[in-house]
């Protein structure tokens, strides 16, 4: 195979290492769990098997509790080499066994690489299994013995799992990796059990993958018909089951000698069986392209629904992620209203803006009104409070208290909003995003103080020229600042038709008229919409970076769109699996 063709399944698992489902959402847990388990195929056989294709087949033995695999294993090789017992679990380190020419394709880590080895005795060296261990005691569920036996022809190595319906689930979890490695399954049950759920859940994903599979059914009652009659039923049992298997061995009821060993003729067949297919090396080949491709094909599989499940994870986090932006969208909207339904021209703000410029003098002409005005802002002169002044600060000290008012609201909902589902409740879980952080409101005046200082000077680079300076120092810079903030404060259908108009319609239209006296309508049109874009931009990131808190909660979760590469590379891994048929 090309170095292409790897990069294929190095690019998946690059991709499945960058996998991050944190949220509870439905499913995540079952794809967090296929993504350990398609990485730990990956790295157990499919890349070393694609690497090397001559290596020899590893069949791996497993089956149920008390099924005979240790000592089918071990009459197979005509010695004691994996210890089975009473107590259960009773596989507990799983057992290597392979021709001492052949060490090097399992000493190092090419195959089960997060399995320590441990060396026991070969072939005429009585250690007992696990003797050599020169690693010291490692737990049996992350460690592997290895055995090498020149009993065991070349280009075949036997794998005694641990039991697949083992009491310990450290051996459950090891007996399916074991088995997810395998080139041939050598699946072992009873005659009394070979009906159980746990065995047939697991033969049914060698069927998925495509796995060769070889069954033995051990203690079999010698009585007349009752081996055909048992292998009927059992054949019944895989066709219903969607499952395809080689070979049926059946092994009868014998007795054991003193070492727990089966009498050689009991297993003959099955070990003829491997002898010929150790020697047929085409045929090795076939089966390891077969399962190589099997378990590709799988791995696509995977791939889509670890995808599916990505996408829902990321369509979860922009569904959150939306929700916090549009509490905070909301806060702004109501503040825009405010600002044009014409709420911050009243009270205390109209009474300061009444203090400039009166009552009903645009009635009676704006040349009166100006003269009007220019006489009540020259009370200052003689020390009391100015007036323009006043109304500045109440105009800027409402706008603060609306931005400071929603925005909390803002808070509010979105936090609510997060809290009313498992995943929000998981990210704002020991945090109090619906309060404001201190110092939010000192950040609010801070920028409307700047925004009414950016009024100012635009009410000043407007009246540069000799003619409108007259008139705009005559009034003062800051009484027709007010009256430009009153403008963008107040919306057009202030604007009277004719008919009687409140007090807030009254305010807009004396600061509107008021302005185009000095500067001209096309100025004054230019210049509020100006100071309202200036005014929008300030409330705008004010408001938005209190959603900060919610989306960096987001952001921590990690990269997005996974999902997507994942699914491509589904289609990848696919392609994959057909080229490796066609070369087979």
């Amino acid at each position: 195979m090309t170095a292409p063709t790897t990069a294929v399944l190095e690019s998946f698992a690059a991709h499945l290492r960058e996998l991050e489902l944190p949220l509870p959402v439905e499913g995540a847990e079952a794809a967090r769990h296929e993504a350990r388990a398609a990485l730990s195929q990956l790295g157990d056989h499919v890349i070393p098997r694609l690497e090397s294709l001559d290596a020899p087949l590893l069949v791996v033995v497993g089956g149920s509790t008390g099924a005979g695999k240790s000592t089918l294993v071990n009459a197979l090789v005509g010695d004691v080499v994996s210890r089975s017992g009473a107590i259960r679990p009773t596989t507990r380190r799983p057992v290597l066994l392979h021709h001492p020419s052949e060490q090097a394709w399992f000493t190092g880590s090419r195959i089960l690489p997060g399995l320590a080895r441990v060396h026991a005795g070969g072939a005429g060296d009585r250690e007992a299994p696990g003797a050599g261990d020169t690693t010291g005691d490692l737990d049996p569920a992350t460690s592997l013995e290895l055995h090498a036996d020149a009993r065991v022809p070349p280009g075949l190595a036997l794998l005694d799992a641990p039991d697949i319906d083992s009491v310990a689930i450290g051996n459950r979890e090891l007996s399916r990796q074991l088995l997810r490695a395998a080139d041939l399954w050598l699946f072992i049950t009873t005659a009394n059990r070979y009906a159980d759920a746990v065995p047939w859940e697991v033969l049914r994903t060698a069927g998925e993958r495509d796995v060769r599979v070889d069954v033995v059914m051990n203690r079999i009652p010698e009585r007349e018909g009752v081996a055909a009659e048992l292998a009927e039923d059992l054949r019944a049992l895989l066709e219903r089951n969607g499952i395809e298997i080689e070979r049926l061995f059946l092994v009868p009821e014998t007795e054991l000698d003193e070492r727990g060993m089966l009498p050689p003729a009991a297993i003959a067949e099955l070990r003829e069986h491997f002898v010929r297919l150790a020697a047929d090396g085409e045929g090795r080949a076939r089966l390891a392209r077969r399962t190589l491709a099997g378990a590709v094909d799988a791995l696509a599989g995977s791939a889509r629904t670890i995808a599916e499940h990505a996408a829902a994870h990321d369509a979860e986090r922009q569904r959150l992620r939306e929700e916090a932006i549009g509490a905070f969208a909301g806060s702004r909207e109501r503040i825009d209203a405010a600002l044009g339904d014409g709420s911050l021209l009243r009270g205390e703000v109209l009474a300061r803006w009444q203090d400039v410029v009166g009552t009903g003098e645009f009635f009676r002409g704006v040349e009166t009104m100006v003269t009007r005005l220019r006489d009540r802002i020259g009370q200052v002169i003689s020390g009391r409070p100015a007036p323009a002044v006043a109304a500045e600060q109440e105009l800027g000290t409402g706008l603060v208290q609306v931005v400071i008012e929603e925005t909390a609201r803002g808070a509010e909902r979105a936090d609510a909003a997060w809290r009313a589902t498992p995943a929000g409740r998981r990210l704002a879980e020991g945090q109090d995003l619906s309060r404001l952080p201190d110092g939010f409101a000192e950040e609010v005046s801070a920028e409307i103080r700047a925004w009414q200082g950016d009024v100012l000077e635009l009410v000043r680079a407007e009246g540069a020229d000799r003619r409108t300076r007259a008139r705009l120092m005559s009034l003062g810079v800051n009484a027709v600042g007010v009256a430009l903030m009153v403008v963008v404060f107040a919306s057009t259908a202030f604007i009277p038709t004719g008919l009687e108009v409140g007090a807030g319609a009254a305010t807009a239209v004396v600061g509107q008229k008021l302005l185009e006296t000095i500067f001209g309508d096309e100025a004054v049109r230019r210049m509020a919409a100006v100071a309202r874009q200036r005014l929008t931009t300030r409330l705008d990131v004010l408001v938005a970076d209190r959603s900060g808190p919610f989306l960096d909660l987001l952001d921590a979760l990690g990269e997005v769109g996974t999902g997507q590469l994942l699914a491509a590379d589904a289609e990848a891994l696919a392609g994959l699996a057909h080229q490796i048929r066609e070369a087979a």
